[in-house]
């Protein structure tokens, strides 16, 4: 039976057991997938040893991604933009490393929640590794705009000059601090990849960047929503946490290494119900 794992630390919470097994029985894939908690200092050692054994691959999560793409000999080109690898595949000796956030992102929004991104003016808020990881998939869907937005400005044009000079999309790129958002709004997608809105704050951006019909979807889960998809619905907007995109970006791996995509509906509508 082939073997695949998540790795993190802590990783004691993670649902992707649950999920990949899920995946397996629906798909009549023959295969195991655990937890490992590396030891301090040994992410290096934990993989080299978990290749040994004879797995087959890995999931990677905080805080071990960018250990994760240092380790990899081929990187695809979504993962090489992010920076970033949350799937690891070994062939032989070999680590080939892809990070499939950004299409679980997408796939969450165009398939589960039902919004179109063509066309569409998409406003991202953060400019750190969350927000790295989905901006070439949301490109890839041909939005009219795709606006960082960060508390340091720098930092968000810094990452817009990064993609428009990596890809043919240049113009649908632009960067803002958060209170030159007004004369942008509103938007038709806001997502949320700071993780400030299930703390004390949240990003502060003006109301104005929600408008009627307006998805605005927070990349962190929990039983109650967060202080960010609170505040988006009380100025009109329909809210979505980052439960689908987490099925999803797994439905990714699972397709990455099996050759088979899973359908995601039920699997995400049990995980609902147990939250």
């Amino acid at each position: 039976m082939d073997r695949y794992c998540v790795i993190g630390d802590p990783i004691a919470h993670s649902k992707s057991p649950h999920i990949h097994t899920a995946f397996a029985a629906q798909t009549g894939q023959q295969l195991s997938y655990e937890r490992c908690l590396p030891p301090a200092g040994q992410f290096v050692d934990t993989v080299r040893n978990l290749i040994a054994q004879g797995y087959k691959g890995a999931n990677v999560t905080m805080p071990f991604k960018l250990d994760a793409a240092a380790m990899c000999l081929t990187l695809s080109p979504r993962a090489r933009a992010a920076g970033a690898v949350n799937t690891m595949s070994f062939i032989g000796t070999d680590i080939v490393g892809d990070n499939t956030d950004g299409p679980g992102l997408v796939n969450d929004i165009v398939r589960n929640a039902g919004v179109q991104l063509a066309g569409k003016r998409v406003l991202l808020l953060g400019a750190g590794g969350a927000a790295r990881g989905v901006i070439l998939p949301l490109l890839g869907e041909q939005p009219q705009a795709v606006v960082i937005a960060n508390r340091t400005v720098a930092t968000a044009e810094a990452l817009a000059a990064q993609f428009a000079g990596d890809t043919a999309h240049s113009q649908q790129l632009a960067a803002r601090g958060y209170d030159q958002l007004g004369a942008d709004a509103p938007f038709d997608v806001v997502v949320n990849a700071t993780s400030a809105g299930f703390g004390a704050a949240m990003p502060p951006v003006p109301a104005s960047v929600f408008g009627p019909g307006t998805l605005a979807l927070d990349m962190m889960y929990g039983r109650d929503p967060s202080l960010f998809m609170q505040f988006a619905a009380q100025h009109g907007a329909n809210v979505r946490d980052g439960l689908g995109m987490l099925v999803e970006q797994a439905a990714e791996s699972f397709f990455i290494w099996r050759g088979v995509r899973p359908a995601t509906e039920t699997i995400l509508s049990d995980l609902r119900q147990k939250l």
